[in-house]
């Protein structure tokens, strides 16, 4: 029997409609729809309104305690006086630069408005003095500016690539140590706890002036060293020039003897090349010759117990090593913002640059403090010498040349501060960038004649000194504060996106590395590298020239932070001996020197204000200036990178980034 089939056609038709449901005019759906009543419209205008005052009065009223704070901050502090030599001819440079990018700027505005096209005018038809300036300005500054502002930049854009190449490079050879674990090791037997003999005679030098806030406890640190009592000396090497505070140390140095400590106390009656002098005049004692190591720590330095131990074993087996050197670890790395970015900046120098030297090349600068020297290395290298500012990378620098090795221990920490205002951290930046170029001055002969392979030769001069300590400050400065606010002005040299963005964030992004906590600084520190670049400048300048600042020796001021239990263990001893102190006195000392010793506890503090920086100031008034003409040409990324850093320098001219004088 067939199957019955039913076959249904649907046809669609022409004029089929479908009402509109999302629209404002549905009427399938009245009563979703409300009619807005005009007093309900009145409301929701003046909500609006009120949100637009009260965002345009919140911006007067930042702009206004902005203006306030300047002005309080312009009112109350100093005007910087440091190197009046070197910051008159550079101070000089860039008001005249300032000037003329002002004058530069009001032409640009008024073309701009004018809408005026010289393009397409003849020289007859230019009206005015105004537009005949602005035509003769843009026929001078592309025949003759333009051509060498180009040439400059692409000279610096090369030397900036150079530069983060090498920084890669370190980086990667930091990642390699990582991953293959390499990291020294001690040769052969320890020493025999049992025997005391066994352990070599160890020299510990605290060279100090004037360093009232620190000296109790870097000298408690060194005495509670763990190292058998008759093989170590600890020599106090004090230059204060304070009579108070020698009877402090001194009364300080008595203590630790009366419990059994080998300390003696040395004062110079002639105080002349500064650290270098005073370690010279330790190491010229009789009874030196005993000692083979000598370990250097600052004032500010407070090792663990077990800093000689984890050090001088690394000497045995290996005579040809003549240097120790520990890491820093900073007790107030985040007590401000000035503190975190150097925290940054010395993890990576520590972490990357000097394990990575030490590692591969077995040399690098020596710190000048938290280090442990072979004597025989020292006397073979001519010893401490008072010729520059950096007695530290002048001696290691002749060990090299002698064939002296070095060692780096990233794992040993030596606890020490960090300067907490920009006027300490300038001034200690300028010793350290002026110091390299005296050196380099002084021992480039000596590397040229001396007998170390081609190889160390060329890491010397091209690497060590020109490259990381001459061409570093010259292009940072020359490139981003001058070059860059330049080519606003003169759009035919303008710089690429990635030399003003892309390369410097990575490389920030790399030298944030090794301290991964700093992440969220990496802006801030982009813009203060940059920032710091003029006082690098400067002192680079001032040390190759052999200018008068070059010479300036500022010892860095301290505050004596300690750690909590370097707190609690100071105030648990102090509180044990102080009522025994204020009744008895010790039998080396006489009426008057307890006399004076009790009041120099009270010594009034000497007010201090917060100075101005004349430099940082013109430079943050030449990049805003440069900032708005990049936004009449509509840059985006320059507009903001000159306008960010424009404020930096505002704020470090100001001298509002580290520690605030009340």
């Amino acid at each position: 029997m067939a199957t019955n089939t039913v076959v249904v056609t649907i046809e669609k038709p022409s004029n089929l409609s479908f009402p509109e449901v999302n629209g404002s005019d549905s009427l399938l759906l009245p009563d979703k729809q409300k009619a807005a009543s005009p007093k309900q419209f009145t409301w929701v205008l003046l909500l609006k309104a009120h949100r637009v005052l009260t965002s345009l009065s919140w911006v007067a009223m930042t702009f206004k305690s902005m203006f306030l704070s300047i002005k309080k901050r312009i009112a109350l502090s100093d005007v910087s006086e440091e190197e009046p030599k070197s910051r008159g001819r550079l101070y000089r440079f860039i008001k005249v630069f300032l000037v003329i990018s002002i004058l530069a700027l009001v032409l640009e505005v008024i073309a701009h408005f004018k809408e005026w096209n010289l393009q397409m005018l003849h020289p007859w038809e230019v009206q005015g003095l105004v537009q005949w300036s602005y035509m003769a300005w843009l026929s001078f500054r592309v025949d003759y500016i333009a051509p060498f502002v180009i040439f400059l930049s692409k000279s610096c854009t090369v030397l900036f690539l150079i530069q983060s190449l090498d920084r890669l490079v370190l980086c990667i050879g930091c990642f390699w140590i990582k991953y293959k674990k390499l990291k020294p090791t001690i040769e052969g037997e320890v020493y025999d706890i049992e025997d005391c003999s066994s352990f070599p005679m160890v020299l510990v030098q605290i060279p100090m002036c004037n360093e009232r806030e620190v000296f109790a406890q870097s000298i408690a640190a060194a005495c509670q060293l763990d190292w058998p009592r008759e093989r170590v000396l600890i020599q106090v090497l004090d230059d204060s020039d304070d009579g108070n505070l020698q009877l402090q140390i001194k009364d300080e140095v008595s203590s630790w003897r009366e419990k059994g400590v080998n300390i003696v106390y040395r004062h110079r009656l002639i105080r002349t090349g500064y650290k270098a002098g005073n370690l010279k005049s330790a190491m010229g004692c009789d009874y030196v010759k005993d000692y083979e190591f000598v370990a250097i720590l600052d004032a500010d330095f407070q090792p663990n117990p077990d800093f000689l131990k984890l050090t001088v074993p690394h000497f045995k087996g290996n005579p040809e090593l003549g240097l120790v050197q520990a890491r820093w670890s900073f007790v107030n790395k985040d007590e401000n913002l000035l503190t975190r970015l150097q925290n940054i900046n010395l993890c990576f120098h520590f972490e990357v640059e000097q394990q990575v030297n030490g590692v591969f090349l077995n040399f690098f600068g020596f710190n000048g403090t938290a280090g442990v020297w072979r004597i025989k290395a020292l006397e073979d290298s001519g010893g401490w010498l008072e010729r520059t500012t950096v007695e530290d990378m002048d001696i290691a620098v002749r060990a090299h040349l002698n064939g002296w090795k070095f060692i780096f221990l990233n794992d040993v920490k030596v606890l020490c501060e960090l300067p907490e205002s920009y006027e300490t951290y300038k001034k200690q930046q300028h010793r350290w960038h002026s110091g390299p170029m005296q050196l380099f001055r002084l021992c480039l002969p000596a590397i040229i004649t001396s007998k170390i392979t081609i190889w160390k030769k060329a890491n010397l001069i091209l690497l060590f000194f020109l490259l990381r300590k001459l061409i570093l400050p010259f292009y940072s400065f020359t490139l981003f504060c001058i070059i860059l606010p330049l080519t606003m002005f003169i759009p035919e040299a303008e710089l690429p996106l990635w030399v003003i963005c892309y390369v410097p964030i990575f490389m920030s992004f790399l030298n944030i590395l090794p301290s991964p906590k700093q992440f969220p600084f990496l802006v801030p520190y982009l813009l203060f590298e940059n920032t710091m670049s003029v006082t690098k400048f400067n002192a680079m300048v001032s040390g190759l020239f052999q200018l008068g600042s070059a010479y300036e020796w500022v010892v860095t001021k301290k505050t004596g932070r300690s750690s909590e239990s370097d707190l609690l263990a100071f105030a648990e001893r102090e509180s044990k001996s102080l009522s025994e102190e204020k009744i008895s006195r010790r039998h080396s000392e006489s009426g008057l020197e307890l006399l004076s010793k009790l009041t120099a506890e009270d010594v009034p503090s000497v007010k201090k204000k917060n100075k101005l920086y004349r430099k940082e100031l013109a430079l943050a008034l030449l990049l805003l200036t440069a900032s708005a003409r990049s936004l009449l040409s509509a840059h985006g990324v320059h507009f903001y990178f000159l306008l960010f850093q424009g404020l930096s320098f505002l704020v470090v001219g100001l001298d509002l980034i580290g520690e605030q004088m009340s």
